[in-house]
């Protein structure tokens, strides 16, 4: 494993590009805790690329977030809100907050039309 090569280096700074991208949830979790429980007791920087910031909420200071050639910097709380994402993604983008779990839901451009199909459906050409 990749990150146990880098742990065992003694870094000041490591760099993790998705190194949670391809693990189920508890080996997520498990990976994490270990990154962060080094970073603790040694003192080093740690800079995680991912595309899901879930496994690490509780364990980040800072977030930079990118999206359209657009970035915002700042804390979890000040970052993942439903106004900057908005902003950043120049569309309109629902963030909701579950169980410490951050869910980021983009919303159609349009409204959305129901059609009725089948016995009883109204309209179509007379």
């Amino acid at each position: 494993m990749r990150v146990g090569q880098a742990l065992a280096g003694d870094p000041r700074l490591m760099l993790c590009d998705e190194p949670l991208g391809s693990l189920d949830l508890r080996a997520q979790r498990l990976v994490s805790d270990l990154i962060d429980r080094h970073r603790r007791e040694r003192g080093f920087g740690v800079l995680f690329v991912t595309h899901d910031v879930n496994p690490l909420l509780g364990m980040v200071d800072r977030v930079l977030y990118l999206a359209g050639g657009r970035f915002r910097i700042g804390t979890p709380d000040e970052v993942l809100t439903s106004e900057v994402l908005s902003e950043l993604y120049q569309a309109e983008i629902d963030v909701i907050r579950s169980h410490g779990r951050v869910i980021i839901v983009g919303t159609p451009d349009h409204a959305h039309h129901t059609h009725e199909h089948g016995p009883g459906a109204r309209g179509g050409a007379a």
